[in-house]
């Protein structure tokens, strides 16, 4: 066996666990998502930038259970349209969310290291392994969300 017919017989192997069309629903709900969450967080940067110091730390903790709501309705109706089960999928997807986002900030400055060490990316270190976690991170929360926030029941 080739080392690439043994990377396709991989890729088989996990694409085959996936409905048709249920990724690119996971990926269009995650495009609008990034764009949703981005949007609530400037906007109550702004807004409580009047009323409280450091807006920007609440405005992020406010607009998170906000968009983690949001995402979670888009993957609930459009992904994996699933039924009943709201508050117990809720709190799982805050979970899933709360697994990739402990990865990252460990990963993170693991990673940086690793590619300033072995590159000549120093300035450019952060924001590449930032979207290498990215990567990471969707397909980590695209199986978390299958198989545990929305999981069928046996």
């Amino acid at each position: 066996m080739t080392p690439l017919s043994a990377q396709n017989g991989w890729l088989a192997n996990l694409v085959r666990h996936i409905p048709p069309g249920q990724f690119g629903r996971y990926l269009l709900v995650g495009a609008w998502n990034t764009l949703f969450g981005y949007g609530t967080f400037a906007l109550l940067t702004a807004v409580l930038n009047r009323i409280v110091p450091h807006s920007y730390i609440w405005a992020s903790l406010l607009s998170s259970l906000l968009n983690i709501t949001v995402a979670y309705l888009g993957y609930k109706w459009f992904v994996f349209r699933t039924k009943g089960n709201y508050l117990r999928e809720w709190i799982r997807c805050i979970a899933v969310y709360s697994g990739g986002i402990i990865f990252g900030l460990i990963a993170l400055p693991l990673l940086v290291a690793l590619i300033r060490h072995n590159t000549r990316f120093f300035a450019e270190a952060p924001y590449i392994a930032g979207a290498l976690l990215t990567v990471v991170v969707v397909v980590y929360s695209f199986f978390g969300h299958k198989n545990f926030s929305f999981r069928s029941p046996v």
